[in-house]
């Protein structure tokens, strides 16, 4: 008997359901991570490695006891089509000394398989790319879907804005749950930490520093700035992927969607105008909910800021004008 696969009497519609495209690290984690959660009653797991799959699957179904009510099976490209939200992991991995920009050609490949095959299922769920690099990839999701812009969403600067406040709250000595500050632009190196509007009990970060006692001056905001954009490299280097932070920040996204939470999160999406900026995905401050992004809000950024995040999508443009996504 099938207990795990898609044969299992588990197998019938349930609401909340999830499917996850690849069970490497980031899929497996994100898996772990929403079983425990509570938010879904299903949860579909699709890996071209099946022995890989069905272990992953077994693993995850082993717990189920200590969660709440969930199912957790094998699947394949058709239970897209009944999916409320369907998520990407799948791809090449980072090695030590690469960029996240060093995947594209390899994760570009994979994906003009998987992405016909989710839209093949006839699903209207929201897509949410995690593969790196993920700006590129997710416009990638967008051109090869055909859907419509809002449904198409990466997981952007996210876990970078997580990494911002927690450095911050660790620096200030308080809970990074008072720490409101976001990294914009491109998840990877020409990120743009938004300094102007980094506020700790509303005050600005500068303002702030009389309370903390600490040093705030520019040197200071470089080390936490670099120790930010630097993580994944010294993860990869120290354990040879990043996939803990990433997990719960999939999550974070998953339950603004599945809640219909009207959320503020940095996730990537297709900009058309604002900050100046037109037809490349990157991350700015944006309304999730059920059915995708409710709008993009505009922040009051500094004029050296703009810069940066003008440059950040330079950045990734000349990347899709190299695999040929864009032609201007």
């Amino acid at each position: 008997m099938d207990f795990y696969g898609e044969r299992s009497y588990w197998n019938r519609n349930r609401s909340n359901r999830v499917v996850i495209i690849g069970a490497g690290m980031v899929g497996s984690t994100y898996a772990y991570a929403l079983l425990i959660s509570g938010l879904v009653s299903e949860i579909i797991v699709i890996d071209l490695n099946e022995e890989r799959l069905m272990g992953e699957v077994m693993d995850l179904n082993h717990g189920v006891p200590f969660v709440r009510p969930v199912i957790v099976r094998a699947g394949d490209y058709g239970d897209c089509r009944d999916a409320d939200l369907v998520v990407i992991t799948a791809g090449a991995a980072q090695k030590v000394g690469e960029t996240r920009l060093d995947l594209v050609h390899r994760n570009v490949l994979i994906f003009q398989d998987i992405v016909p095959k989710v839209v093949a299922s006839g699903t209207h769920a929201p897509i949410l790319v995690a593969t790196n690099p993920v700006d590129v990839m997710t416009y990638v999701t967008l051109k090869l879907s055909g859907l419509p812009k809002d449904k198409v969403i990466g997981s952007g600067t996210v876990l970078d804005t997580a990494r911002f406040r927690y450095l911050l709250s660790e620096h200030c000595q308080i809970s990074p749950v008072n720490v409101h500050a976001y990294i914009l632009g491109e998840h990877g190196d020409s990120e743009v930490p938004i300094w102007s509007l980094a506020n700790i009990a509303g005050l600005r970060f500068t303002e702030y520093c009389p309370v903390c006692g600490k040093n705030c001056g520019p040197l200071a905001k470089e080390e936490i700035f670099e120790e930010v954009k630097n993580a994944a490299y010294k993860i990869i280097k120290g354990k040879g992927a990043t996939y803990y932070a990433i997990g719960l920040g999939l999550v974070r996204i998953t339950e603004s969607i599945l809640r219909n939470e009207y959320s503020v999160l940095t996730v990537s999406s297709l900009l058309e105008g604002e900050h100046g900026i037109y037809d490349v995905c990157l991350s700015i401050p944006t309304v999730v909910a059920r059915d995708g992004i409710k709008k993009r809000i505009m922040l009051n950024l500094s004029p050296e800021e703009e810069r940066k995040l003008k440059n950040s999508a330079d950045v990734i443009k000349r990347v899709l004008r190299e695999i040929k996504f864009v032609q201007d």
